[in-house]
């Protein structure tokens, strides 16, 4: 469709989500220093194999809004994706949310758009892009990304551990309340039963009866609700019965929260860092902070496995 070689690409990044896909074109050769965006779009997520055409939609969009100079050095593009990411073949496995089983995504797309494609999981891409663009002066910090569910990604020597098959990262299936609520997995006590984002709505309709639009509402109400107040706490708690896990085993540098949640700032991350000070008893608890992108790490961490493709298969570029 387009693209050229050139020693300043122009990058296409897509993070695809559960029901959009946010689209971004990008111009730089430095993955630590990317600048605004050169264009956007985003539109609805299908399901199934169609989420193809509806990449290639975006990318078309994307693309026209260009200048025809930038359009010639359109060189690469990145797409990050949910579910079970065999990153080495640019296949997903599987992804429950898009009705997605090994689906080959980079190869088609790279033949309909004329540029190398590089897929990546949602949770990595995301976290290496709050590691990089963030420039965290920490060692090996654990990324959570806590909306509808709770994955994470964690740095040993400043890189990402994908783990076999790529499954490393669901922190939200650590169970932290044994025999407590049935999560949609079918194990009991997850993680993402007490401390997602839906989670902690539904649990608080529950006990107050009071129907809200989401964690964000409750977490409103928790200065003079006790409900709220109590459900929040309990999130909180949940969470860092979970970080004592990750603190034993890996010892990372700070613990980041980002995602929807994520956006709560310190009303998130206090209670955490209170509690996880509270009962750590072998080492010391790690600052726990909040991921600064927002909804822009996925798409921004696209950018950048696009930009570190280029990179290995011409090592002159950077130079």
């Amino acid at each position: 469709m387009f693209g050229h070689q050139t020693a300043r690409p122009v990058v296409l990044a897509f993070d695809v989500g559960g029901t959009s896909i946010k689209a971004a074109a990008f111009d730089g050769t430095d993955p630590r220093a990317l600048g605004e965006p050169l264009a956007e779009a985003r539109r609805p997520s299908p399901t199934g194999p169609a989420v193809l055409d509806a990449i290639a939609d975006a990318a078309e969009e994307l693309v026209a809004a260009l200048d025809e100079e930038q359009r010639g050095r359109v060189g690469a593009a990145g797409i990050a994706m949910l579910g079970l990411v065999d990153v080495e073949r640019g296949r997903v496995r599987h992804s429950v949310n898009l009705d997605l089983r090994d689906l080959d995504v980079a190869t088609p797309l790279s033949e309909r758009l004329g540029v190398p494609v590089t897929l990546g999981h949602d949770v990595q891409v995301a976290g290496v892009a709050e590691y990089r663009v963030r420039s965290l002066e920490v060692d090996d910090p654990f990324v959570v990304v806590i909306g509808t569910g709770i994955a994470a990604v964690s740095f040993v020597h400043g890189r990402p551990i994908s783990g076999s098959g790529g499954q490393a990262g669901e922190f939200g299936h650590v169970i932290v309340r044994p025999g407590g609520r049935e999560c949609a997995c079918g194990a009991h006590g997850c993680l993402e039963t007490v401390a997602s984002a839906g989670a902690i709505a539904r649990i608080y309709e529950e006990r107050s009866g009071t129907p809200v639009a989401g964690a964000a509402d409750v977490l409103a109400r928790a200065d003079s609700d006790p409900v709220a107040a109590e459900v929040w706490d309990e999130a909180a708690s949940a969470l860092a019965d979970g970080l004592l896990t990750v603190c034993a085993l890996l010892a990372p540098g700070a613990i980041v929260l980002g995602g929807g949640l994520g956006e709560s700032g310190a009303a998130l991350t206090g209670p955490v860092q209170a509690h996880l000070k509270e009962r750590i008893h072998v080492g010391v608890a790690p600052p726990v902070l909040s991921a600064t992108l927002g909804s822009r790490a996925g798409v921004i961490g696209a950018a950048l496995i696009a930009l570190d493709a280029l990179a290995s298969a011409d090592p002159e570029r950077d130079r």
